[in-house]
C-alpha cells in the first residue's frame, strides 16, 4: 500500500495481464495469417484447440511443453488437419507479437503512469516464450516490480496459487492490489481472492476505470514526473491566461500540467500547452534555502517568484556512481559536465550583456555570511564542526576572487544528458546564478562522500584538474579551503532538512543530525588540510605579528580544532622597531617544541572515520617538519648567544602590546 505527503491512502499496486486478443479478434487474426501464408483457412485455430485440456497450447501455458515441444507439437496438428507443412515457428512473432506492439503503447504509457506516482506493479503471462528461453513480450521490465510467467512458475491462471504467489512478491495483501485481465475466469478466481478486479475489453475503457479508483490521469507521461500533488497544486486557469498573454497564437490547445520530482526550495512542473513544451519553475512558500538572486519573475500569477524554460527532453542521473554505466562511459560524462561548466565561466559578461547579475567581488565573503545565518535560523544542537568552521572561514578568505558567472548549484542531478551519448543537452537550477568566483562552483560539484575512481568516477583532484587544463589556470593552492566550504554549505542545507521534519513540515528530501555532523566534520578535515598548507607556506624569517585559534573547547573533552595564521602582510606595521633578544627566541623554539608534544598527543581527537579523509598522515608529517624547524632554530640561538648579546628590551616595551612576537602553537591551550 503506497502513502503520499499528504497523509492520505492513494492506491495499490496494480497486476496486468500483458494483452487483450479477444477469441473472436483472433480468429479474424488467423484468417488473416493463413491467407498470407497459404494456409487452408481454420488450420491454427483447431489445432490450437483440438485435444481439450491436453490440448498443445494448454500444456504448454501450465509449463508442461517446452517451446520447441509446443511448436513440434503443433506443427503435428496442423499437418494432420491441412496436409501441408506450416511454418508455426513464425507464427508467434509474426502474429501475437505485432499484434501486441500495435495494442501496447496505451497500456505501457499507463504503467509508466503508475510507476511515476510510486505504485507498484506486476506483470502475470500464462506463457509467452521464444526457442532460446526468452519472453517475447514486448514491454519493458524495468516497468515492472514483479513478473510472474507460467513457464518459469510452472503454475497458471486461474490457479489461485500464481495470485498469491504475486502478492507475495509484491509484499501486499489482497485487498491491496488491483487486478486487470479480460478472462472473467481469471477475473473470478482473483476476486475470491479479495483482489479488486477490472474487466478489459476494450483498453481504453478499462484504464479509465482503473484512473477511478487510482485517482490520477494513466495518460501524458513524461520522464521523471508524476501527477501534480494537491499540496502543491497551482492554478490552471491563471497559468493558461498567463500562457495566452505571453505566447499569443504561437501556441493553442488543452493545457497539461505534470510535477516534476520535487526540489528543495522550488516546486517544477512540466507544462504542455498546445505544441509547446515548457518548464514552470516556481519557489516554495516554505522554501528551506535562502532566496536565489537569479529567480526573479512575477509574483502576482502564484503568489511566490517563478520562471519559465523550454523543455528539454534527456536523461538525468540521480546518482553520482553512474550505477548502470561501465567505468569508461562514467569518466565520459563526468568529462562532458566538465566542459559544460567551464564553458559557462568563461562567458563574456559585457557580450552576454550579464554585468549585472549580481555584485562585483566578495562573493565568498557573502556567501560564508549568508549560509551562517540560514545555519544559525535552523540550528537544533550543537555540531562542534559547525562552529569551528563559522569561525574559521571569515579568518581564511581568498586574497583575490575572479568574478564569471556562477550557477551556483552545479552537480550531476542539475544536468540534463543525451541519452545515447555524453553530451549535456541542458543545465538545469538556476535559481542561485549569479557573479561569483567560478572555483566555488567548481568544488561544489567535487563533493563525495567517498572516493569512486575504482569505478572510473574521477576523484576530486582529477576533476579539479581537468577543469583546470580546460580553462588555463593553474589549480587553487587554497583548493582546501574551497571545499571546506562547499562541503559547510551542504551541512547547513541538511541541518535545514532536518529542522524540518522536525516540525512535521513536509520537506522534498531526509535527514537526520548525523547527516549533518557528518558532512560538517568532512568540511574540517578540509580546513585542517588547508591550515596545514598555510603553515608550511610561512617564510621562517617572518615574524607573525597577530594569532587566531580555533580551538573549541566544548565539553570536559577537546574538541577537534587547531591554530591559524594571518596572511603574510597583513600584520600592522610597528610603531617602533621591533627586536627580539635570542635568548627569547631561544624559549620560543622549546616552547614550539613542548606544544608539539602536546598536539601529537591529542592527535587521536582529529581521526574520524576510514569512510571519510583522515588527516592523520598529514599531521604526522607537519608535526615532524615542526620539530625539525624547531631544533634547527633552537641550535641557531644558541650560536647567536655564544656570540653576542643584542639588548632590544627598550624598544620592546614601547612598542604596541598587540605587536608582541610570539608563535601561535606556543600559546596554545592544550
Amino acid at each position: 500500500m503506497y502513502q503520499t505527503s499528504e497523509g492520505f491512502q492513494a492506491s495499490f499496486p496494480v497486476l496486468m495481464t500483458p494483452f487483450v486478443l479477444s477469441p473472436g479478434f483472433l480468429t479474424f487474426l488467423y484468417i488473416d495469417w493463413e491467407a498470407r501464408n497459404c494456409i487452408p483457412a481454420g488450420t491454427i485455430q483447431q489445432a490450437i484447440l483440438s485435444g481439450g485440456e491436453n490440448s498443445p497450447s494448454l500444456k504448454y501455458t501450465r509449463g508442461e511443453l517446452t517451446a520447441v515441444e509446443f511448436l513440434q507439437e503443433l506443427g503435428q496438428q496442423c499437418f494432420e488437419i491441412a496436409n501441408v507443412c506450416v511454418p508455426v515457428d513464425s507464427f508467434l512473432s509474426d502474429l501475437i507479437r505485432n499484434e501486441m506492439i500495435k495494442q501496447l503503447p496505451i497500456m505501457a504509457e499507463a504503467v509508466q503512469c503508475i510507476r511515476a506516482e510510486g505504485l507498484k506493479t506486476a506483470l502475470l503471462s500464462n506463457n509467452f516464450c521464444l526457442l532460446n528461453g526468452e519472453s517475447f513480450l514486448p514491454l519493458d521490465r524495468k516497468h515492472f516490480d514483479v513478473t510472474v510467467e507460467s513457464y518459469r512458475d510452472r503454475m497458471r491462471k486461474p490457479d489461485p496459487r500464481i495470485y498469491k504467489l504475486c502478492l507475495e512478491r509484491l509484499g501486499v495483501q489482497p485487498q491491496e492490489s488491483i487486478f486487470l485481465d479480460n478472462n472473467s475466469q481469471n477475473l473470478k478466481a482473483a476476486a475470491q481472492l479479495g483482489i479488486k478486479t477490472v474487466k478489459v475489453d476494450d483498453p481504453e475503457v478499462a484504464l479509465k476505470e482503473l484512473e477511478t479508483y487510482l485517482g490520477f490521469p494513466l495518460q501524458g507521461f513524461v520522464p521523471y514526473t508524476r501527477s501534480v500533488r494537491p499540496s502543491v497544486e497551482i492554478p490552471k486557469d491563471h497559468l493558461q491566461k498567463y500562457l495566452e498573454n505571453i505566447l499569443g497564437d504561437q501556441a493553442t490547445g488543452p493545457l497539461v500540467l505534470r510535477q516534476f520530482g520535487s526540489g528543495q526550495s522550488t516546486q517544477t512542473y512540466f507544462v504542455r500547452f498546445g505544441d509547446r513544451l515548457l518548464v514552470l519553475k516556481k519557489e516554495r512558500s516554505d522554501s528551506l534555502h535562502p532566496s536565489g538572486p537569479a529567480l526573479r519573475g512575477e509574483y502576482s500569477t502564484f503568489g511566490t517568484p517563478f520562471y519559465l524554460m523550454e523543455h528539454r527532453a534527456g536523461h538525468v542521473y540521480s546518482d553520482v556512481s553512474l550505477p548502470e554505466l561501465q567505468p569508461s562511459q562514467r569518466r565520459a560524462i563526468y568529462a562532458a559536465m566538465n566542459q559544460v561548466l567551464s564553458k559557462i565561466h568563461s562567458v563574456d559578461l559585457r557580450a552576454a550583456k550579464l554585468e549585472d547579475l549580481g555584485e562585483h567581488g566578495n562573493y565568498i565573503q557573502r556567501q560564508v555570511e549568508t549560509w551562517t545565518k540560514q545555519y544559525r535560523a535552523m540550528e537544533t544542537h550543537v555540531i562542534p564542526a559547525m562552529e569551528r568552521l563559522i569561525e574559521w572561514l571569515p579568518l581564511h578568505f581568498p586574497e583575490s576572487q575572479k568574478t564569471t558567472v556562477v550557477h551556483g548549484d552545479f552537480r550531476m542531478d542539475n544536468v540534463v544528458f543525451h541519452p545515447d551519448r555524453p553530451e549535456v543537452l541542458a543545465v538545469l537550477g538556476w535559481k542561485f546564478s549569479t557573479l561569483g568566483d567560478p572555483i566555488s562552483d567548481l568544488a561544489n560539484n567535487c563533493l563525495r562522500k567517498c572516493d569512486l575512481g575504482h569505478l572510473g568516477v574521477p576523484t576530486a583532484e582529477e576533476y579539479s584538474q581537468m577543469y583546470c587544463d580546460r580553462m588555463g589556470v593553474e589549480r587553487p593552492e587554497n583548493w582546501n579551503f574551497y571545499m571546506a566550504f562547499a562541503f559547510f554549505r551542504l551541512a547547513a542545507m541538511l541541518q535545514g532538512l532536518h529542522r524540518c521534519s522536525l516540525a512535521g513540515r513536509p520537506a522534498p528530501g531526509e535527514s537526520s543530525p548525523e547527516d549533518a555532523e557528518f558532512v560538517a566534520n568532512l568540511a574540517w578535515d578540509f580546513a585542517i588540510k588547508e591550515g596545514f598548507r598555510v603553515f608550511d607556506s610561512l617564510p621562517a624569517t617572518k615574524p607573525l605579528a597577530r594569532r587566531y585559534s580555533t580551538w573549541a573547547g566544548r565539553g570536559p573533552i577537546l574538541s577537534r580544532g587547531y591554530g591559524t595564521w594571518p596572511r603574510p602582510g597583513t600584520a600592522p606595521v610597528p610603531k617602533v622597531p621591533l627586536v627580539t633578544p635570542p635568548i627569547n627566541l631561544l624559549g620560543i623554539a622549546h616552547s614550539l617544541c613542548c606544544k608539539l608534544g602536546k598536539i601529537m598527543g591529542v592527535q587521536w581527537s582529529f581521526l574520524i572515520s576510514q569512510l571519510r579523509w583522515s588527516p592523520r598522515p598529514l599531521l604526522e608529517l607537519k608535526a615532524e617538519r615542526a620539530r625539525t624547524k624547531a631544533t634547527a632554530l633552537t641550535m641557531a640561538v644558541q650560536a647567536m648567544d655564544q656570540d653576542s648579546q643584542v639588548s632590544g628590551a627598550e624598544h620592546l616595551s614601547s612598542a604596541d602590546p598587540s605587536l608582541v612576537l610570539h608563535s601561535d602553537l606556543s600559546s596554545m591551550s592544550g
